[in-house]
């Protein structure tokens, strides 16, 4: 038969629902709707959605919104909420950050090692779970920034899932089998795969992780029926002495300078997609330039093209159609690699197709989406490293804020204004709901740079703390992170409550006047979208937490999230998978009675801090 026929012929059991081995449980629903590109491309449509009830991809709809038409939970009974079920994600520790999918009566999940699993969306009941063994004592010390992974993908029966280690697998949705693989990257070259994996028009995008080590940024399309590589994006360019691949690698050339190519470059692709079907236009942000220091990068005031970017590539050629540059020249650890979001805004009297960042360097970024020119931009938190954007949009750097040889502290953090928690946006009151962090962060650059490292170093030297001139929204006294209301038309914030933060949870904003948030330290709460009203909280007693998600499954509605950080006891060594606290999936609805789980005692150990180098990527 060949490769190409068996792959086939597994893909079509799949779709069935064909069993390979007894006892696999039967289909939640004896017609389910095929998940084909028509029905993500209207997914989120007041009109066209084909399955509103569900959520089918990252952001729910490919523009990225995470907004939800789905109302039974709202303002009016949100206190009533409860915990409906909980799931115990099994072995693997640390923080969660897979946003689930759900459809066909089936939640869909991932853990950070990068185990699929499948449970029924009414009863947390496990359905099937498929490990692809990643060799964690190998591919562990590899990896950049952290044991995670941010999702999964749903196509035409097949969940698609990036493993830790490189790779891309298909595996059916009904079943759990594998049907296709690829080989996107290998850990050997310092790449992990950590973002959750797009479809686009039938191809699966996917970047990879590794931009504070010595990588060279890249995203790459695969074919979605069979796992073949379509084409292949760098974002920075290579060895100046071999030929550049493309145009937009020749452009890109003149804006670096030295032996930049032996250090990798950066530009990673970890998180930010957004796709635009009438457009035939895939959007990513990049990472970080690398090393972060300028003077360790081998040309000093050149703005290292397309590293902490917007791209704009055309799904069917990958040519690069448009960019813009967020942060020129980084020297802060500023990746423009945070959530892009598709609106279709009235600015100035006129709808304007956009697409919009809150980028870590704490400016709200509005483009026109098809040519990628510069509309509005403002600081949407307290921000010192910058004065303020010329009329193209530039930042215009404040010259304070270099730290080639003295330390200093300066807004925003470097593990962002906003990271990867993701926002949403809400069309009834035209807010966009933002998990921001207001701390400052400080900078010191090696004396002589130390191969393999970000240039980044730590003297305990005294910092000048550079608080003015200052532009942004004022930090309220004490407080570090929050969830705030900002309004992309006029560029201003509407409202802010404490609690939340650049990395870790996130938002959802629902037709009920709601917005379901995860904060990081596992508190889940609603809060009413045009005021910031708080209307439910609870503690679940995990850490560490992932986006929630609602869905609803036989006509109830519910809100699902995994958490949080699973804790070793005193005897299992930090690297041991058994684990006391194990990650938890939580499912809450109205009137929900069951009870938590409660948290096994954890070992009083002193934990370091986190550095923005090491933060989850």
């Amino acid at each position: 038969m060949g490769n190409f026929g068996r792959t086939h012929l597994a893909l079509t059991l799949g779709i069935l629902g064909f069993c390979g081995e007894a006892g696999l449980p039967a289909q939640p629903a004896a017609n389910p709707v095929k998940v084909d590109g028509k029905v993500l491309r209207n997914a989120g449509s007041v009109v066209n959605d084909a399955l509103p009830g569900s959520w089918l991809s990252y952001g729910r709809d490919q523009g990225e919104t995470r907004y939800s038409t789905l109302k039974q939970i709202n303002d009016s009974n949100a206190k009533r909420l409860g915990l409906e079920w909980s799931y115990a994600v099994g072995a693997g520790g640390g923080n969660q950050e897979g946003t689930p999918l759900m459809w066909n009566n089936t939640l869909y999940g991932i853990t950070t090692w990068s185990v699929v699993y499948a449970l029924d969306a009414r009863t947390g009941r496990e359905l099937w779970r498929w490990d692809p063994e990643v060799n964690q004592a190998a591919v562990r010390p590899r990896i950049c920034c952290g044991i995670v992974n941010r999702g999964i993908a749903l196509y035409n029966g097949m969940i698609i899932a990036a493993i830790n280690d490189g790779r891309l697998q298909a595996l059916g949705a009904l079943t759990g089998k594998p049907l296709w693989e690829a080989r996107v990257a290998f850990p050997q070259d310092l790449y992990t795969l950590t973002m959750a994996p797009r479809i686009a028009g039938g191809k699966v995008i996917i970047g990879a992780s590794g931009g504070d080590k010595a990588t060279r940024g890249f995203f790459a399309a695969f074919d979605a029926s069979t796992g073949r590589q379509a084409w292949k994006f760098y974002t920075v360019p290579g060895n100046p002495e071999l030929p550049p691949e493309n145009d937009a690698m020749k452009a890109a050339l003149k804006t670096w300078g030295g032996d930049f190519w032996t250090k990798g470059g950066g530009g990673a692709v970890w998180d930010g997609f957004a796709y635009d079907p009438e457009a035939g236009l895939v959007y990513v942000g990049t990472g970080n330039a690398e090393p972060w220091v300028q003077k360790f990068r081998g040309a000093q005031n050149v703005d290292n093209l397309y590293t902490c970017s917007i791209l704009a590539v055309d799904l069917t050629s990958g040519r690069l159609k448009w960019y813009f540059q967020t942060t020129p020249n980084d020297n802060w650890d500023y990746d423009s690699v945070q959530q892009l979001m598709l609106l279709d805004l009235n600015v100035k009297g006129k709808t304007r197709k956009v697409i919009t960042q809150a980028s870590k360097n704490g400016f709200f970024w509005v483009l026109d989406r098809l040519t990628g020119e510069f509309i509005s931009a403002a600081p949407y938190v307290k921000t010192t490293w910058a004065l303020g954007l010329d009329a193209k949009g530039r930042p215009m750097v404040n010259p304070a804020a270099y730290y080639d040889t003295d330390p200093i502290t300066l807004f925003p953090t470097g593990g962002g204004a906003h990271n990867w928690s993701p926002m949403s946006y809400s069309p009834t009151t035209g807010y966009v709901y933002i998990p921001v962090f207001l701390q400052p962060y400080t900078y010191e650059a090696q004396k002589e740079f130390r191969p393999g490292s970000t240039g980044y170093a730590r003297s305990g030297r005294d910092p000048k703390r550079i608080d003015s001139p200052a532009i942004g929204p004022p930090t309220a006294e004490g407080m570090r992170g929050a969830l705030q209301a900002w309004d992309p038309v006029n560029q201003k914030l509407a409202w802010r409550i404490d609690g939340g933060g650049g990395i870790g949870g996130g938002a959802v904003a629902t037709a009920g006047n709601l917005v379901f948030q995860v904060i990081n330290d596992g508190r889940f709460r609603a809060v009413t979208a045009d005021k910031g009203e708080i209307l439910y909280e609870i503690q679940t007693g995990r850490t560490g937490m992932a986006p929630p998600i609602t869905y609803e499954a036989d006509g109830k509605q519910y809100v699902t999230f995994q958490g949080g950080l699973g804790r070793p006891a005193a005897t299992v060594g930090p690297n041991d998978d058994n684990i006391e606290n194990p990650p938890m999936m939580f499912a809450f609805a109205l009137d929900g009675k069951a009870a938590l789980p409660k948290p096994a005692p954890v070992p009083n150990r002193p934990q370091p801090p986190v550095a923005p180098e090491t933060e989850p990527r």
